[in-house]
């Protein structure tokens, strides 16, 4: 049996100056609270879910209800900030029931009443997989002077039923890093990625496309001329095999027409030619001036009003996700250390029993065809 890491605690790790703040590994749910801003909530449980690697490391907390929201959190032993340090992230979540519709994320808040936590709570950063129909992204959602700023890019998450490590690395330069399973998936400048910052620059109010400013990029040949044979045929003609019905009664019916049916020798409306236009400048746009609305942040990365708290507030259509391994650190190296002594050292045997469990269905499966088939003879008897 693994040991497993020590849950929920402030931890001196690697050189001196960096740190583990906190890592929640759900030995218990007994520093969770859950929210009582809505009476219907989901309910959190313990599960290592139907396979897993280590049945003691990979428990974590699951969602039980479908069609549920749940809003659950904790309090941190401290407050954390990242004035001149690197902040890092990391959660484990198993989706096992295959999620369609629903979040898989955490959210990082500002002290607060835990009893009130919902969906509009303030938070310094959303992050984790969230799916809904076909968009399927792992999402992280800064805020920033008040708003909730959405990453411009949207990198997809594993589709299968395994847990997988998402891990976000921000650092004091203002560049980022976010990580699956410790492979590096995005990595970026903030102010690039998210809408954080007014423009740079901004289109010239004052600047007009000129009158002689040629927008088409081709033009009719003016030496293409329709031929003189082009309109000599009608659009439609009377069909040729259409016969006035036996029974057809003038008097009664009115007088017979013969059907007209398209002219397979008509040529339709005749177009020039088009060719290149000698006299096209191109797209117009106007000219960009400095934005006098843009005001540089060199701190962009810094944690406006220190977090407090960890909270899970999702929606699921279909329940099942196990969220695990949540760690806040100062120190990529030090987060790693983390995952590998307990996703790392698990993903292996929890592939096996997903097999498993696959090819015992697979067997059971085979196992009642004889008897479907002998129920469907009796049927047709």
């Amino acid at each position: 049996m693994l040991v497993r890491v020590a849950a929920a605690t402030a931890i001196i790790a690697g050189a001196a100056s960096a740190k583990v703040f906190f890592h929640e590994d759900f030995a218990s749910m007994d520093k969770w609270v859950d929210s009582t801003a809505k009476d219907s909530y989901g309910k959190f449980t313990l599960s290592s879910g139907e396979f897993h690697g280590d049945k003691d490391i990979n428990q974590g907390l699951k969602t039980s209800q479908d069609a549920h929201f749940y809003a659950s959190s904790v309090e941190m032993p401290e407050e954390v900030t990242n004035d001149g340090k690197e902040f890092v992230v990391s959660l484990s979540v198993k989706h096992e029931q295959g999620l369609d519709c629903g979040g898989g994320y955490v959210k990082l808040t500002p002290a607060m009443d835990p009893t009130k936590f919902n969906g509009d709570s303030e938070y310094h950063l959303m992050f984790g997989p969230d799916q809904c129909g076909s968009s399927r992204r792992v999402h992280a959602i800064f805020n920033y002077k008040g708003e909730n700023r959405l990453w411009k890019k949207e990198p997809r998450y594993p589709d299968d039923k395994l847990t997988h490590v998402y891990t976000l690395r921000v650092k004091p330069d203002n560049t980022y890093e976010m990580y699956i399973d410790q492979e590096l998936k995005e990595s970026g400048n903030l102010e690039d990625d998210w809408k954080l910052l007014e423009d740079k620059e901004i289109n010239d109010p004052e600047d007009k496309k000129p009158e002689d400013w040629v927008d088409e990029a081709e033009m009719n040949d003016p030496e293409d001329k329709k031929p003189d044979d082009w309109d000599t045929e009608a659009a439609e003609i009377a069909d040729p095999d259409a016969k006035k019905p036996d029974d057809w009664d003038d008097a009664d019916d009115g007088e017979w027409e013969v059907p007209m049916i398209p002219n397979p020798k008509h040529k339709g409306e005749w177009k020039a030619r088009r060719i290149p236009n000698p006299a096209y400048k191109g797209v117009w746009a106007p000219k960009k001036i400095a934005n006098p609305s843009y005001a540089a942040d060199d701190k962009l990365y810094l944690i406006q009003k220190p977090i407090k708290h960890v909270g899970i507030d999702v929606w699921q259509v279909k329940s099942g996700s196990i969220f695990d391994n949540i760690i806040i650190g100062d120190s990529l190296e030090d987060v790693n250390a983390i995952v590998d002594k307990t996703w790392k050292v698990t993903i292996d045997a929890e592939k096996k029993a997903q097999e498993a469990i696959a090819k015992k269905a697979e067997e059971e499966a085979k196992k009642d065809e004889p008897a479907a088939e002998a129920t469907e003879e009796n049927e047709d008897l």
